[in-house]
């Protein structure tokens, strides 16, 4: 159905790409928040145990 989208298919392929790089870079830097959460945790409990 061409009639529905007014963007032409190049730009709907860097819209759809750009989006899937940011959410890309979202979900990279969350996890990279959360392995560092998890590691300061682990360092605590061998702080801990020694």
């Amino acid at each position: 159905m061409p009639q529905a989208m007014p963007l032409n298919w190049l730009e709907l392929f860097l819209m759809f790409s750009l989006i899937f790089l940011l959410i890309n870079i979202k979900m990279y830097y969350t996890n990279l928040m959360k392995f560092d959460n998890k590691k300061m945790i682990f360092n605590k409990n061998n702080q801990w145990k020694w």
